[in-house]
């Protein structure tokens, strides 16, 4: 069954369903109240916007995507595809983001890439269409299903403050790796995505208590999540 989070009611009625499917959230939503939902531009601006902020600082990126998004309105990837690549790099692209938007530009404009459709697929097979593309790891293409598409079971493994937020949460004496948060999130399908939702709340509750999260994680659950892995 595919959940997609829309609206601020899907996100309500993933989390109250959550809680019942596993009484170990039920503190954990006591602690943050109902998260809000986090959405970003769809298809491939919204797509091409997280690719320019891999890696970077929040300021950094959307400076980047400012400048982007600007020479380039509209926003569309023929725009990209012809684009010469010196033009790109002066907006402060890398080389490698430029070959990774080129690449995504020519798959659209070929028909050989729909992500609208990756919506109605199933998480892991969305996953792996996005992570097949050249640039494209793991922490981006969670983020782009869940936040562009609402995809309700991307789950971000990758994410350093949700793999914190699960870690103090469920109890664990380390925070969790990647491969590890598969099997820990099992419980939560088909409604990861929202899960995720409340683990970013939860980890905002333990920064704000403790004072004392490395800023490397903290970056993680800035607003429109982030991860030094990608």
């Amino acid at each position: 069954m595919l959940v997609h989070l829309e609206t601020q009611a899907d996100l309500d009625d993933a989390i109250e369903k959550l809680v019942v499917q596993d009484k170990r959230l039920k503190p954990i939503l006591a602690l943050t109240g109902m998260p809000a939902i986090r959405q970003r531009e769809p298809g491939f601006a919204g797509l091409a916007a997280i690719i320019c902020g891999q890696q970077l600082s929040t300021a950094s990126a959307a400076a980047i995507w400012g400048r982007v998004s600007t020479a380039f309105d509209p926003f569309h990837h023929d725009a990209i595809r012809k684009a010469r690549a010196d033009r790109l790099g002066r907006l402060g692209l890398s080389a490698a983001k430029i070959k990774t938007l080129k690449h995504i530009a020519r798959e659209l404009a070929e028909e050989r890439l729909n992500l609208d459709v990756l919506a109605n697929e199933e998480a892991d097979a969305a996953h792996n269409t996005l992570t097949a593309l050249p640039g494209i790891g793991p922490w981006t293409a969670d983020v782009y299903l869940l936040f562009c598409l609402g995809h309700g079971d991307a789950w971000p493994a990758g994410d350093l403050a949700v793999q914190e937020a699960v870690k103090v949460g469920l109890g664990l004496k380390e925070r969790p790796t990647p491969k590890q948060m598969a099997p820990l999130a099992e419980p939560w399908r088909p409604l990861r995505g929202a899960a995720a939702h409340l683990w970013w709340a939860y980890y905002r509750v333990l920064k704000n208590r403790e004072g004392v999260i490395p800023d490397k994680i903290s970056l993680a659950a800035a607003p429109g999540p982030r991860a030094r892995k990608q």
